[in-house]
């Protein structure tokens, strides 16, 4: 049996790493104050990660006029890109972009 590749779950969080309570859409995967993320799916969704470590916002990169945030797991190096939201704070996204990939 295939799995959802995305699975929509809508959740309100607070952020483990800067402590802002965040407001989930379905599609929010990180904290748009600090633009930590946490480990916690394998397929956007699932929840179905075992590791549970922050996820550090370590790049960036604009593709076909899509800008996305690379994410590294502090405690097990996964990585992954998360598009930016309008709601991200865009000072952050700039720091970011030094890294620009």
């Amino acid at each position: 049996m295939d799995t959802p590749k995305f699975t929509r779950v809508k959740e309100d969080f607070i952020c483990e790493k800067c402590g802002f309570a965040v407001s989930g859409s379905g599609y929010t995967n990180h904290c748009p104050k600090c633009l930590w993320s946490k480990h916690v799916d394998i397929n956007p969704g699932d929840r179905a990660s075992e590791c549970g470590g922050l996820m550090q916002p370590v790049g960036f990169r604009l593709e076909k006029g899509e800008q996305a945030i690379l994410h590294r797991c502090v405690a097990c190096k996964h990585e992954k890109w998360n598009k930016t939201d309008k709601a991200d704070d865009f000072e952050e996204i700039l720091k970011l972009s030094k890294n620009f990939q």
